[in-house]
């Protein structure tokens, strides 16, 4: 879908027919599809598995960018004329319940995954993430960025809730996990929550597939026109592609030769680390966006 919707530019191409249309064909070529890789030997299984890989963390990094793309233009909204006047008190509702939120999920994280001292590697991601909370707050009030408190509180959130998800990747039965998370027994909220995993996946692929103009590295300022498509098909179904994979390493908790308990998903410590690494790469982009404009401004007076 990628290779033959690559391009794409007008409505009335019939590549956009074939996006947007043909689903009795695609039906069949999805049955199909699902089909012949249990016919296919499995060194070409093991080696989608080392392409998935890389695709994975290219999806990873696609949705990051996306994620700060948008709180970015949300802050930006905000305090644009237009609007500073009339969102300054909704601005500051927002930032203080991100705030507690964060506090307020930080504090549950330390008495539910680190109850002992022994609990080293919890209490050191549980902390760090605390301190970056606190340098990107830090830097996003600097008065040479000055970028507000509702970036550094919305990435705060999702700084968290990486956190989190990385500690509820550890594989079960460790000290340091509730007992109720490392139930042998299937129940009915662990198939929940895989439910819940798969919907969000899907909702986050989508909802990124369509916002290509984020990763436009210069601004386009040309009015388009009414027959032009509404967002890049090629990068939605790249999108997917890499979406595919990724979902693919959360079955397999990112190592082909880990076994996984039955409805569960994205357990294992490769899983932990990767999350742990998604959330420090996260702080280290924002942090980049807010400083880059500041360098590149000096280096712009010095150079003058």
């Amino acid at each position: 879908m990628f290779f033959s919707t690559a391009g794409t530019s007008k409505l009335n191409e019939p590549r956009d027919s074939w996006h947007s249309g043909w689903w009795s064909v695609k039906l069949i070529l999805w049955l199909a599809m699902t089909v012949f890789p249990f016919l296919l030997p499995s060194e070409f299984i093991q080696l989608y598995g080392e392409i998935a890989h890389f695709g994975a963390g290219v999806f990873l990094l696609i949705q990051l960018i996306s994620i700060i793309s948008f709180i970015t233009w949300l802050n930006d909204c905000c305090v644009s004329e237009k609007f500073a006047e009339r969102c300054q008190i909704h601005v500051l509702l927002f930032a203080t319940t991100a705030y507690v939120v964060c506090l307020v999920g930080i504090i549950l994280m330390y008495i539910w995954y680190a109850p002992e001292p022994s609990c080293l590697l919890n209490i050191f991601f549980i902390t760090w993430t605390l301190v970056l909370l606190q340098l990107m707050t830090n830097v996003s009030l600097h008065p040479k960025v000055n970028a507000g408190i509702l970036t550094p509180g919305l990435m705060g959130l999702y700084v968290v809730f990486l956190c989190w998800c990385a500690i509820r990747s550890e594989p079960a039965g460790e000290n340091c996990i509730r007992k109720s998370d490392t139930a042998a027994k299937t129940d009915w909220l662990s198939i929940i929550s895989f439910i819940v995993a798969i919907l969000a996946i899907v909702i986050a692929t989508f909802s990124t597939g369509i916002d290509s103009k984020c990763f436009q590295f210069r601004k386009d300022d040309t009015i388009p026109a009414e027959d032009d498509v509404p967002y890049g098909y090629g990068f939605f179904h790249f999108v997917f592609a890499t979406g595919a994979m990724y979902f693919a390493m959360l079955l397999i908790g990112w190592n082909s030769h880990h076994v996984m308990r039955k409805w569960t998903i994205d357990v294992g410590w490769t899983s932990t680390w990767v999350r742990i690494v998604n959330e420090w790469l996260a702080v280290s982009v924002y942090l980049w966006m807010l400083v880059a404009p500041v360098i590149w401004k000096s280096r712009q007076t010095d150079s003058t």
